[in-house]
Parts: structure tokens; sequence; C-alpha cells
């Protein structure tokens, strides 16, 4: 599944980081788009969760001020699981033998 990291123009260039990529700086570039948005965006794994925090020039580490959750790393962001499709499964009755059937009948 891909997510998209999204910061306005003012934050400068910037790098997203976090346990998906080994919190290396190079991985994730955010490129500036027309729309004055850095944006990059990154495949994970369905089903976990991951830290990351934004890397900026001069060394500036920051946080996502949008995440609902934090640890010691940063902040956190869960990739919900696939959904299971359910599957239906028949079930097959016996059959009455013929004879119980033509009793009950009566």
């Amino acid at each position: 599944m891909e997510v998209l990291f999204t910061l306005p123009a003012e934050v400068g260039p910037v790098s997203v980081v976090g346990d998906f990529n080994g919190w290396d700086p190079l991985a994730h570039p955010m490129r500036l788009g027309d729309d004055g948005h850095y944006r990059v965006a990154v495949a994970v794994p369905q089903g976990e969760a991951f830290a990351f925090r934004y890397l900026g020039e001069g060394g500036r580490w920051f946080d996502d001020e949008g995440a609902e959750e934090y640890d010691h790393r940063g902040a956190i962001f869960r990739v919900p699981a696939p959904k299971r499709r359910a599957t239906a499964t028949a079930t097959t009755a016996k059959p009455k033998p013929r004879a119980a059937a033509a009793r009950a009948a009566r």
C-alpha cells in the first residue's frame, strides 16, 4: 500500500524518514509540486504500525502535527490490514432416507 506524505512549501526541502526506510534521509526526499506542497509516496506493508519524522534543511527534525499518536521515535501511523473477504461455506444437509421421509409424511 502507498502512503502519501504532504507538507506545505514553507517547510523547505525535506525528507520523510522512519521505520519503513531504516531512518535513511536519502531514501524518500519530498518533491515540491506545482500546487506549493512537498509530497512523496512511500510503499509500506499493510497491517503494521510505523514511526516517522521529517528531516529538513540544516538537520532540523520535526514531527507531523496532524498525527494522532506519538512515541519516543516520533509520530506513529498505522496501516490498516487488508479486509478479508467473507467466504461462504456451504453446509450440506444429509438427506433423509426415503422410508423415514415417507413415514414423516403420513
